[in-house]
């Protein structure tokens, strides 16, 4: 391919669809969870021995960080999210691989998803915990969403196509 040919609209397809499905799935979990489960009202609810549904307001960023109630700390994380997005949607739209298109597809989606509970409700909402007892002291993951997980898979698929992807194994 030339450096000037565009990569095929199929790729560019997949990553959208991948965006969009991210999306999607987030914000109808969280609105489910919200106002049809009502979640805010049951407290903690217990799923399995080791995973729990939680209501938790993210006003930080990843894990938690920088948590900051202040309107304009939420309107520079927002402006920081939007710049992302736009980054990363020129570096979809010339990727050449189906797996970090979709990659970053996902991360498109869930930081989109994120960026729409900021705006809605002025903190990201999160609810899935992931714990384990060890020797009578409970160990907790961070509380996280959909978004988060499209985030993580994206990032994921991306490492994956840079360190092992075919061109990574053409390499002289």
């Amino acid at each position: 391919m030339a450096a000037t040919e565009q990569p095929s609209r199929g790729l560019l397809r997949a990553g959208i669809a991948a965006a969009v499905l991210a999306l999607v799935l987030d914000q109808a979990s969280k609105l489910w969870l919200l106002y049809v489960f009502d979640l805010g009202r049951r407290g903690a609810v217990q799923v399995t021995p080791f995973f729990d549904l939680v209501l938790a307001w993210n006003v930080g960023i990843s894990f938690g960080w920088f948590q900051n109630e202040s309107w304009i700390a939420q309107a520079i994380l927002t402006a920081v999210k939007a710049i992302a997005v736009i980054a990363l949607a020129i570096w979809m739209a010339w990727s050449r691989t189906m797996l970090a298109t979709v990659g970053l597809g996902l991360i498109i989606g869930g930081a989109i998803g994120n960026a729409i509970d900021r705006f809605v409700h002025g903190a990201v909402v999160d609810f899935a915990l992931f714990h384990v007892e060890i020797a009578g002291k409970t160990f907790n993951w961070y509380v996280f969403n959909v978004a988060d997980v499209a985030i993580v898979a994206g990032v994921t698929a991306l490492l994956y196509d840079s360190l092992l992807g075919t061109r990574a194994a053409k390499a002289p």
